[in-house]
């Protein structure tokens, strides 16, 4: 799946990038840049699309992601649906992996951090104490000016190279060198209308004249690049749709079945379990309680 490439703003009196974003949304775009980056999603709910993987995200989710590995984090209408006024909060860290001199990866008491990168090209979810954290750190980084904001920095990668807390989110071999406009243009349209009529039918005639190919042409691309199917695209948007509708606990499940676009309830049930190695049931059961905790708080 061909990404846009993205250049991120570094200013010269500076070795990295930190923002501190409140704004409508993340943005639609899919998109990949050689800087490393850290997210610390404050506010905001929905799907996040890294590499070949498609998931959900919440509030106090933190994510590493290598160099250009492609990304972006699409909010659920739903989110915005109760307060027009509701906005989206992130801390974001982007970072070349020489940011601080050439010489750091070199030395022996920083080998944990060349191997932290590399595992980084896969991205990488933060959980446990080590999110807590880097939480804390990520936003005291905002204010931090100096000196002091290079030792928040070394902190923070000191914590993201010795935890084992962590969890692979793509398939390794995902990054992206480069693309043409065209073909940026090309796959957020897909992206973009997958997102908008998932509970709908979609025809591969449909996506495939919005890529201004001919089915058998869009198939094939679309298979070279993602390594799968379109419509085992569209089957994780609409997983990934019914997990976050089964988490809320406010449907039956034979209803959020066809409100997430499967038009019977046991190809939903196989589709379910082959994505997340779990029934319905055992998925609600088991990230249930964490939801209503995060709500809580």
């Amino acid at each position: 799946m061909k990404a846009h490439f993205h250049k991120i703003p570094i200013s010269s009196h500076s070795s990295f990038s930190i923002r501190h974003d409140v704004k409508p949304n993340f943005g639609t775009m899919w998109h990949y840049h050689p800087e490393l980056e850290l997210v610390y999603n404050i506010r905001g709910e929905g799907v996040r699309l890294i590499g070949d993987n498609i998931s959900n995200f919440s509030a106090g989710e933190i994510v590493l992601l290598g160099q250009n590995l492609p990304h972006s984090w699409r909010c659920h209408e739903e989110y915005f649906q109760h307060n027009e006024d509701l906005e989206v909060e992130a801390i974001v860290i982007q970072f070349m992996p020489e940011c601080l001199g050439r010489y750091l990866l070199g030395l022996p008491e920083a080998y944990l951090v060349p191997k932290l990168f590399e595992k980084a090209k896969s991205g990488l979810l933060i959980t446990g104490e080590a999110r807590e954290k880097l939480a804390e750190l990520m936003v005291k980084a905002v204010k931090a000016t100096d000196l002091e904001r290079i030792i928040v920095f070394l902190s923070i990668l000191k914590i993201l190279s010795e935890t084992e807390e962590t969890e692979t989110i793509a398939s390794k071999h995902h990054a992206f060198t480069q693309s043409s406009e065209a073909d940026a243009q090309r796959i957020n349209k897909v992206c973009n209308y997958t997102m908008s009529n998932y509970r709908n039918d979609i025809t591969l005639e449909e996506v495939a004249s919005i890529s201004n190919l001919s089915v058998t042409s869009f198939c094939r691309y679309f298979k070279l690049i993602t390594k799968k199917t379109y419509y085992d695209f569209l089957i994780e948007i609409r997983i990934s749709q019914a997990c976050r509708l089964l988490i809320e606990d406010k449907l039956p499940t034979e209803v959020i079945c066809f409100d997430c676009g499967f038009n019977n309830v046991s190809n939903f049930y196989r589709h379910f379990k082959k994505i997340t190695k779990m029934t319905p049931l055992e998925y609600k059961r088991k990230y249930l309680r964490g939801y209503r905790e995060l709500v809580a708080a």
